[in-house]
């Protein structure tokens, strides 16, 4: 690809988080005393996936995503270059009790050296393990609420893909303080829709997006979720988009949210105070298409947190 000086790409912007200190004289050079503002890691989960996946293969192929992109929002009028990024690496092998735990303590670790927390899948088993983390991090289970924006409820019964959400609950989260955004029709049991309902989750389904805007939407779900001061992760399960946006995420259908909202959302997280926490995840880089349409979604994802974040109040 062709060098420019005077057009930096994102991905050199995402550092090791080693080489980050090694360019600095101390913490304060960072940005801020305690660290970095937005922290990167992966998590290669694929193992216990309902569906054969490659997803372990995804955090490399979003970071090298990066390379496509600038560090400029002309919308936001936003340079993230002003921003710290640091890459903590991956867990190599998250897909065991032991694993989980190691993906909890990163990030827990990831939170206390950063302001925003951003876990690539990965498989959607991930989201337990990160959001436990978070709880670790604040001291208290029920200090936490989780946004999901996904096709499905992820109650099933188990340890995959399919349950993060129910084990959430099972660990403490308060189901009242989930809300999930864009549940898609004929892509849920009534089993499921039963079990949410009856925990208390609130379900923002895919057709509510035709007549109301992310931002309101968005509104709607910080509110809740945030109750009583809780802080927030957000799992971005890309399968919540088009099929045809997607293609590199087994389970999405025709007739999801497009990319251009998925981005919205990225960018509402990362402008949210209480957000501290955020996880991307069922993207098998393997199968996508030859343009990468699906890992450049994720990798466009980085940056619109990234740059929400840059431009909270």
């Amino acid at each position: 690809m062709s060098e420019d000086a005077k057009w930096p790409r994102a991905s050199a912007w995402l550092k090791p988080v080693a080489e980050q200190f090694a360019d600095a004289q101390s913490t304060q050079e960072l940005g801020k005393s305690s660290g970095f503002d937005l922290a990167v890691f992966g998590v290669k989960a694929h193992l216990t996936s309902i569906s054969a996946t490659n997803a372990h293969e995804t955090p490399a192929a979003i970071r090298a995503a990066l390379q496509r992109y600038s560090l400029w929002s002309w919308q936001h009028d936003t340079d993230l270059s002003t921003l710290v990024a640091a890459d903590f690496g991956d867990v190599e092998n998250p897909d065991s009790p032991e694993g989980e735990a190691e993906t909890a303590q990163l990030t827990a670790r990831a939170l206390e050296a950063s302001k925003l927390a951003i876990a690539l899948g990965g498989d959607n088993s991930i989201t337990y393990a990160v959001a436990k983390g978070a709880a670790d991090f604040l001291g208290d289970i029920s200090k936490l609420g989780v946004i999901t924006l996904d096709a499905h409820h992820d109650l099933r019964d188990g340890v995959s893909n399919g349950s993060p959400i129910r084990r959430l609950v099972e660990l403490g989260v308060d189901p009242t303080k989930i809300v999930q955004i864009g549940i898609a029709d004929f892509s849920n049991s009534p089993e499921y829709a039963d079990l949410a309902k009856e925990l208390g989750i609130t379900v923002i389904s895919r057709s509510e997006l035709r007549s109301r805007s992310p931002k309101e939407i968005w509104q709607q779900a910080i509110k809740i979720a945030g109750r009583d001061g809780a802080k927030i992760h957000v799992d971005f399960d890309v399968d919540v988009c088009d099929r045809a946006v997607v293609p590199a995420c087994p389970a999405a259908a025709p007739g999801g949210i497009s990319a251009d909202e998925l981005r919205q959302f990225a960018y509402l997280a990362g402008n949210s105070q209480n957000v501290v926490s955020v996880d991307i995840t069922e993207i098998d880089a393997t199968v996508d298409a030859a343009d990468q349409r699906t890992v450049r979604l994720a990798a466009l994802l980085i940056l619109e947190a990234a740059a929400g974040l840059a431009n909270r109040a």
